[in-house]
């Protein structure tokens, strides 16, 4: 069997993949369009995939022997699910591998943002340092501050539970109750406006689809507090992006870090000439450890799903029905 990467990942991927299948790989440097997608995978049984990847009606209908879809990353938003099980085809993604990971990064740009570390360095480093003074570079207090997680999934719970140190009091939107986070860390499950209203600091965790596009817009910007942080390491077009650019430029909020845009990679040119933001290229989940996971896990998929047994992390099982 053959099997199409559309882009280099991790080695011990790969390897994987190599010991059971023909294995080819998109020479370049870059995402693919569509079109090249769609060229590469004449005669492939297998596609794994990126999140960046358009995996849509025409790619997967343009070749009849693909039979497994394996996404390298959590969310699939990417890939039309409803095509991929119409042709019985499992579409497979890597959850629980970046929990933690993206809970740090969603920790590093609050702190940076919060502190304006990144403010802070250009300053120094331009040698516009002239020694210690009471009015420089204020930022705000992490600890004893109220903090809200809008998603409390996997990674908004570790998110969270990672705030034990710094004595906050908790906030959380979910369509659950969340009894880990209450139990350990006294947290309260409230409506979004309520968080919106009390907390100082704001991490976005959740999945995208029409509930929650632009769920953060104009309205929403203007309930937060004048000293409040946004942090969003979740899906870009989360935030209404042009609403943000205001809410930064006239101080509706103090800060915000991004690691991921509504048009991505597109960046606005407005939020680039912000100095009360923090732009992070969609890396959350970049750690060695982490995206060497992911790419085991990927292909441990692909390996399950093309041998015509259930992926481990099969998101779409229903073509599987009959064998649960």
């Amino acid at each position: 069997m053959k099997v199409f990467v559309t882009r280099k990942i991790p080695e011990p991927g790969l390897n994987l993949l190599r010991k059971e299948f023909e294995v080819e790989i998109n020479p370049y440097d870059r995402a693919l369009s569509k079109e090249e997608i769609i060229g590469e995978l004449k005669g492939k049984d297998g596609l794994l995939c990126l999140l960046t990847d358009p995996i849509d009606e025409d790619v997967i209908n343009s070749e009849p022997k693909l039979k497994m879809i394996a996404n390298y990353a959590v969310g699939y938003d990417n890939v039309d699910i409803k095509v991929a099980t119409d042709r019985k085809i499992p579409v497979s993604n890597t959850p629980g591998v970046l929990t933690d990971t993206t809970a740090e990064m969603a920790w590093a740009l609050l702190f940076s943002v919060a502190r304006r570390i990144v403010e802070s360095d250009e300053f120094t480093r331009s040698g516009r340092f002239k020694g210690w003074a009471p009015m420089l570079m204020l930022g705000q207090d992490v600890s004893k501050k109220t903090l809200g997680i809008i998603g409390a999934g996997r990674i908004g719970t570790a998110f969270a539970l990672k705030s034990k140190g710094f004595n906050m009091n908790v906030l959380y939107v979910d369509n659950r109750l969340n009894e880990t986070l209450e139990n350990e860390l006294g947290a309260k499950k409230v409506d979004l406006p309520f968080l919106l209203k009390e907390s100082d600091f704001i991490s976005l965790h959740v999945a995208l689809n029409k509930s929650t596009y632009h769920m953060i817009s104009e309205k929403e910007l203007k309930r937060m507090k004048k000293s409040a942080v946004l942090i969003n390491t979740s899906r870009g077009p989360v935030i209404n992006e042009q609403a943000l650019v205001k809410a930064l430029k006239e101080k509706w909020i103090f800060g915000a870090g991004l690691d991921v845009y509504e048009h991505e990679p597109e960046i606005s040119d407005e939020l680039k000439k912000l100095d009360n933001i923090i732009l992070q290229p969609h890396s959350a989940s970049g750690t060695i450890e982490t995206r060497t996971k992911m790419a085991t896990t990927a292909a441990e998929n692909m390996i399950a799903g093309l041998k015509g047994e259930i992926p481990p992390n099969c998101v779409n099982t229903e073509v599987f029905k009959g064998k649960l």
